[in-house]
């Protein structure tokens, strides 16, 4: 597949009139050509055409990088080297931005092409009235800055690169061309690519190592549209480990049946509040800037009005069918991180102090599926499972969505994974429910996603996490000796060893933060307040010059900011609220002092905390576990330094 919108080798492209390889890039073009581009490709092809005379190698224009749903200008191989080229026509100065943005084509390329996995990438920026400048070209080669050009000195630099630099491996052409392009998107990358219409092929892996998700996708379109056929009621639990790709699967699910009806008015919700603002922030800036960029006029308002009817909180879905017993207009319904509704204790509670409702007998799944249950004909409920992230006091997991279909609802078709069987204690441990989803259930092998996505430098990350809070250090030490090369996690002691950690590893516009529980309460003496509030879409969207943003790394997100979404590299703050003593033991700081955790319950959702921190991150971590003395009353020093050893034991290594 043809992934430029123009590709030649260099000689032909010397020879080829200048108008026939404009032809070919508007006619690959898919967006209405403004005289910007079109002046911008015809000086690209003069440009490269004088400098490239004496050069062997291949040319690319407008290489796709769906991941990112940008294109980069141009891409050379020449002498084994991968040169990435992003022009700045007339631009006199080297802006970071641009940088940044020509680093990140190269990460993409080295992550997630096949083909250039252990290649020499090259970012080159090319602004063509700015003065010269002496480049780093060692650096550059490690991706830490780019090569700097003009107009003038263009041709010189590749020169001198060509004649001084031996790439690392050769390359034949044909293979890079047709090599396979396996990206693993952030949730923010993912949704705003396929809101511009991307497929999740094309933003996701698809090799033998993970479950497709393209074939979840077909799965769960096949039982939608049996359900549309038959005139029928239906609800689909997809599992998967954290990481794995639910969320991504969902957006796909809504925006495919957007695509396939719009008469059947898809709708993606959650009741994660900071996901919800970050993915409608995250839609509402791109849709305005990709406008802009294409010459086009589309306003803020108009652009967030859109991002809010793709992605709503549940709350708000709940709280508007409140108020009418009519079916809602949406027939396609996903719901996010679905473990996470209410059971009806809660519920009563909120809608007797916030609602003035005094008899509602209710849990959130029992009402949701009462609310789509009032579409005379059919309509698909799709629930998104994460084993073992449960929270928030009163979440009700899978259980409660089971109990409501068996007691009220017996005649919708239920479809689940076989994990929900096989994994009782991570998702369904109640005997009787799981008897009767066995009897009354459909069984789809395809509704689980058993491979993390989030960490794809290594596969095996949720695993070890899972050993660590399981207390099987040796096993977390067995697995973590298998890929700590590729992901790896540190442990200090230092807080500002810790930032320095993370601002070294990150290269272009890879994402640092530091993130904490919100039980972590003692962390206020490291300057760690977990009580002070983050504008989450601030704190994953905003750029390297905002104090708001996390790379400043100043203001810390908790477990309640930070579930369902991710960053490159992350620095878990451990406070003793989780501590390690033969055991992990569990703590609540209340007034002044430490309390111990004594419900079953409570001591759950403070383990899934951590288990979410400790999941967050796609490419390392660094555990930060303060050094503390004896003079502070709630800050023991055994309690830090036996789990300080503890991660030691696991096979961390220190700094």
């Amino acid at each position: 597949m043809k992934r430029s919108y123009y590709q030649n080798t260099v000689d032909k492209f010397l020879e080829e009139e200048t108008n026939s390889i404009f032809g070919q890039l508007a006619k690959n073009h898919q967006h209405d050509l403004e005289d910007q581009q079109k002046n911008a490709w015809f000086k690209q092809i003069d440009f490269l055409k004088s400098w490239l005379k004496d050069i062997q190698g291949n040319i690319y224009f407008e290489f796709s990088i769906p991941r990112m749903g940008k294109r980069v200008d141009n891409i050379l191989i020449a002498n084994n080297f991968i040169f990435v080229i992003e022009f700045k026509i007339g631009d006199n100065l080297y802006t970071k931005d641009a940088e940044y943005q020509t680093i990140d084509y190269c990460l993409d390329l080295q992550n997630f092409h096949e083909g250039s996995h252990d290649k020499t990438i090259i970012p080159v920026l090319v602004a063509t009235k700015a003065d010269n400048v002496t480049n780093d070209i060692q650096s550059a080669i490690c991706l830490d800055n780019c090569i700097l050009c003009n107009a003038g000195n263009f041709e010189s630099t590749l020169k001198n690169i060509l004649a001084a630099q031996t790439a690392k491996q050769s390359i034949n052409v044909f293979d890079w061309e047709n090599s396979a392009y396996r990206p693993t998107p952030t949730i923010i990358e993912a949704a705003k690519a396929l809101y511009k219409g991307h497929n999740v092929q094309e933003i996701s892996r698809s090799d033998s190592g993970a479950i497709n998700l393209s074939r979840t996708a077909t799965a769960i379109n096949k039982i939608i549209e049996h359900t549309k056929t038959n005139k029928r009621k239906s609800i689909c639990f997809l599992t998967g480990i954290p990481g794995a790709g639910k969320t991504l699967a969902g957006l796909n699910i809504a925006n495919e049946r957007l695509k396939a009806d719009e008469s059947e008015h898809s709708v993606f919700l959650s009741g994660n509040g900071p996901l919800v603002d970050v993915l409608r922030e995250a839609l509402t800036r791109d849709s305005v800037e990709t406008a802009k960029a294409n010459g086009e006029k589309l306003t803020r308002t108009k652009a967030e009005r859109e991002a809010k009817a793709f992605i709503q909180n549940i709350h708000h879905f709940r709280d508007d069918n409140l108020k009418t017993g009519k079916a809602p207009i949406e027939k396609v319904v996903v719901f996010d991180e679905a473990q996470r509704a209410w059971q009806k204790e809660q519920v009563s509670k909120f809608m007797k102090t916030k609602k003035g409702i005094d008899d509602f007998e209710m849990s959130e799944p029992d009402y949701l599926i009462s609310v789509m249950n009032r579409h005379k004909d059919w309509c698909t409920i799709v629930c998104l499972i994460g084993g073992g992230q449960e929270i928030n006091t009163g979440e009700a997991g899978v259980s409660e969505w089971i109990k409501s279909l068996k007691q009220k609802y017996p005649n919708w078709n239920v479809y689940y994974s076989d994990k929900i069987l096989s994994e009782k204690t991570t998702y369904l441990n109640d005997e009787e429910l799981l008897t009767w989803l066995q009897t009354n259930g459909n069984k789809e092998t395809d509704l689980h996603l058993a491979v993390s996505l989030r960490s794809f430098r290594s596969e095996k990350v949720a695993l070890f996490i899972q050993y660590i809070l399981e207390n099987e250090s040796e096993k977390a030490k067995a697995i973590f000796t298998s890929f700590k090369d590729n992901y790896p996690i540190i442990l200090t002691r230092n807080l500002i060893d810790a930032k320095n950690w993370l601002k070294q590893k990150a290269k272009g516009t890879e994402r640092i933060g530091v993130i904490a529980s919100s039980g972590g309460r003692r962390l206020r003496a490291n300057g760690i307040d977990v009580k002070n509030e983050i504008e989450p879409a601030n704190w994953f969207l905003n750029d390297k010059d905002d104090v708001r943003s996390s790379y400043y790394l100043e203001e810390t997100a908790t477990e309640f900011d930070i579930q369902g979404l991710e960053i490159d590299f992350t620095c878990v703050a451990w406070d003793i609220n989780l501590y390690y003593d033969n055991g992990w033991n569990f703590q609540n700081f209340k007034g002044s002092k430490w309390q111990n955790v004594n419900q079953d319950s409570a001591k759950n959702y403070l383990l899934n905390s951590y288990r979410v921190l400790l999941t967050r991150a796609r490419q390392g971590m660094i555990i930060f576990v303060p050094n503390v003395d004896n003079t502070d009353a709630t800050r023991p020093k055994e309690f830090y330094d036996k789990t300080f050893e503890y991660f030691k034991q696991c096979g961390l290594t220190t700094i």
